[in-house]
């Protein structure tokens, strides 16, 4: 065996890849020194492949340390040694003695749904322990609805701070049960650093745990109506002071929290009550990470947010001395903990809201694909998350050189000795107090593309993961919170990713700018018919990284990116959009969603309703409008490939000549009814014969 076969064949027993097909189905083979550097950051000794995996196998436990078993089957667990008993410690607490046949473990077809647990015991007394998982096998059917999609920080009302928050969630989720809604999805709320300047992205949050306090309403948390008048008064002050921000035309996150981070606290310095002190120890209590995550954010307020930077004997968060300087810190550790108790209490009131307004889902939240490599995740889970590597993208027709997201993945081994606890817990906690998840990148719960921490984001490979406890974990969380799972599977995904989402229920994305099929003869982008999209899905005209309907429609998503030297041809990009729009038009018209027009242009607001109308005539599951759309914004909230080239993630809702639009003009816009009518599917809808005003 060569000394090129012996590292691939070490790679192929971590489950890194050697070889894949790109996003043209080429075949490319990866680079012998990718693959080491891959495994290194893994912790695998290259040195000498063979004798690192002769030691990986030999080094196979007794039992796995975890084990999934589907509901209703008998299965079998394959041990390594001989055992002489096991038994199965149930969650009630309850224990089963479970069969053993020579090596092999059986379990039987009657284990009800939860987190077990396995114990082995050997002919020479030793014990082996192991996690057992049995899931649903399936999440219940999910009943025709839509909703709006929202990016909350953008949807400042009169109240807000500057930046829309969880109280302008709660009148938004009031107000679209009341139009028959039944969801609203929102932007992922994961906490970021814990000092200015705060990043603006959703995606890059230092902890997917805990939630952003800069979404906090301060006036309407219990400490605020328990306070003294001139407390409020304190309060109230400064949240006049930001209110004038709320039609400025970027969004200031940094000003909005430095106002609501010293009203806040002003609150908190109040006498802890004995309702305010039960409250906050059975919130630190029950929540799983929560001690982590406040020690965190005190010792980042002291040392700076890079973890690494910080004094050696602190980067252990187990460590005598991190407790030591905790200690020390334990009012800013309460405080913390307390922020994420105000978060988890705004939270309920929106999803509440959200019920008593007749909505069946009510919050979709977002849940970003990672976290920082040097915030409290990265801090808290070191060892289960593999800080050398940093997920991505491979190169691709629109980002030829890959993408490289800094955000380190899940180590798949260390995840499963753990018993996919952090996975497990990260899912409850997004769940708590919603409807529904929809997870960015959901093809990296069965793989992804890692890139060594500092090389360039073409000299990576993939990673593959053990997809069927991840989805065993995300649908044994999702059954127990009565909610449903979106998979956002755009771009390119394999046949048998696609299918094994939809065999457990968890619906896919679709995305109507992408449901083009080549006309046959010409060539030409034609729409693909709604009645021919899968069912098994969410479904809307555009996302967050994608162009607004206006934009589209203008061609906006192509000025933008040629105006900031993005693209290689901008003549072939323009032409593109142009045979697109005319491909929209040509098949609304001919299915008499647009009024005869005798070749004149079309107004935009007409055709953003036709387009809507062909969403409603989809079979997809769930519908989703952008209220961007519904005040013909142009913008698009992220550009991909830029960082401060482009305003991503601070752009408030507008109109299209750029006047900021506050939530309560979008609700009462004559054409949120009009969209809101598409997307329920109404058969009553009628062709406007002339622009909407």
């Amino acid at each position: 065996m060569t000394d090129s076969s012996s590292l691939r064949a070490l790679a192929d027993h971590y489950r890194v890849a050697t070889s894949y097909d790109d996003w043209a189905a080429r075949p490319v083979t990866v680079a012998d020194e990718v693959v080491a550097a891959v495994l290194t950051a893994l912790g695998v000794d290259v040195s000498d492949p063979d004798a690192a995996l002769a030691t990986a196998r030999a080094a196979v436990p007794l039992l796995p340390p975890t084990v999934v078993a589907d509901v209703g089957v008998s299965s079998s667990v394959a041990l390594t040694g001989e055992a002489i008993s096991a038994t199965v410690e149930l969650e009630d607490a309850s224990v089963r003695v479970l069969a053993v046949a020579g090596r092999e473990l059986l379990l039987p077809d009657d284990l009800p749904i939860g987190w077990h647990r396995l114990v082995v015991v050997t002919a020479d007394g030793r014990h082996a322990v192991a996690t057992l998982i049995v899931p649903p096998a399936t999440l219940p059917e999910v009943a025709k609805g839509w909703g709006w999609a929202a990016q909350l920080y953008q949807l400042r009302s009169r109240d807000s701070w500057g930046v829309g928050d969880l109280a302008d969630l709660r009148l938004l989720t009031s107000w679209s049960g009341g139009q028959g809604a039944a969801l609203v999805l929102v932007n992922p709320m994961h906490a970021g650093p814990p000092v200015r300047p705060l990043d603006p992205s959703p995606y890059s949050p230092s902890s997917r745990r805990f939630r952003a306090p800069q979404y906090l309403r301060p006036e309407l948390t219990v400490d605020y109506l328990a306070a003294p008048r001139a407390v409020r008064d304190e309060v109230d002050a400064l949240a006049r002071s930001t209110h004038a921000a709320n039609t400025d035309g970027r969004i200031d996150r940094d000003a909005s929290w430095a106002a609501k981070e010293q009203a806040l606290a002003v609150l908190f310095s109040q006498p802890a009550t004995p309702d305010r002190s039960a409250r906050l120890d059975a919130f630190i209590k029950a929540t799983a990470g929560l001690r982590e995550f406040a020690a965190y954010n005190a010792l980042a307020e002291v040392h700076g947010v890079q973890f690494h930077d910080w004094p050696t004997e602190l980067h252990d968060p187990r460590s005598a001395e991190v407790a030591a300087a905790c200690a020390a810190l334990g009012e800013r550790l309460r405080w913390h903990a307390w922020l994420q108790l105000l978060c988890d209490e705004q939270l309920e009131a929106a999803q509440e809201a959200a019920h008593e307004s007749g909505m069946t889902i009510g919050v979709i939240h977002d849940l970003a694909v990672g976290v920082t490599s040097y915030g409290a995740d990265a801090w808290a889970l070191q060892g289960v998350l593999a800080g050398g590597l940093s997920i991505g993208a491979p190169p691709d027709s629109f980002n030829q050189q890959g993408q490289y997201w800094a955000l380190p993945p899940w180590h798949p081994t260390e995840l499963a000795t753990v018993g996919y606890a952090p996975f497990r817990d990260l899912i409850r906690s997004v769940l708590r107090h919603a409807g529904g998840i929809r997870i960015d990148h959901v093809l990296g719960l069965f793989r992804l593309w890692c890139v060594p921490q500092g090389w360039t984001a073409d000299r990576g490979t993939y990673v593959y993961y053990d997809h069927r406890a991840l989805l065993s974990v995300l649908l044994l969380e999702a059954t127990r919170a009565g909610a449903v799972v979106v998979g956002e599977d755009l771009g390119t995904v394999a046949p048998y990713v696609v299918h094994e989402l939809a065999s457990r229920g968890i619906l896919g994305n679709d995305v109507l700018w992408f449901e083009l099929g080549p006309e046959p003869g010409t060539g030409l982008p034609k729409p693909i018919s709604p009645e021919d999209w899968r069912a098994l899905s969410m479904a809307s005209l555009t996302t967050h990284d994608l162009p607004t309907a206006a934009g589209f429609l203008e061609g906006e998503h192509v000025r933008a990116r040629e105006a900031l030297g993005l693209l290689n041809d901008p003549a072939q990009d323009w032409a593109q959009a142009r045979d697109e729009k005319a491909a929209w038009v040509e098949a609304l018209s001919r299915r008499g969603l647009l009024p005869h027009h005798d070749g004149e242009p079309v107004a935009d607001d007409v055709m953003v309703l036709a387009l809507y109308a062909w969403l409603g005539e989809s079979p997809a599951r769930l519908l989703a409008g952008s209220l961007s759309d519904v005040v013909g914004d142009i913008r698009q909230p992220n550009l991909p490939g830029t960082i401060d080239e482009y305003p991503s993630w601070r752009l408030p809702v507008a109109t299209p000549d750029g006047r900021p639009v506050l939530l309560e003009e979008i609700m009462a816009a004559p054409m949120a009814a009009q969209v809101a009518r598409r997307l329920s599917r109404s058969d009553t809808v009628s062709v406007p014969t002339h622009p909407i005003s």
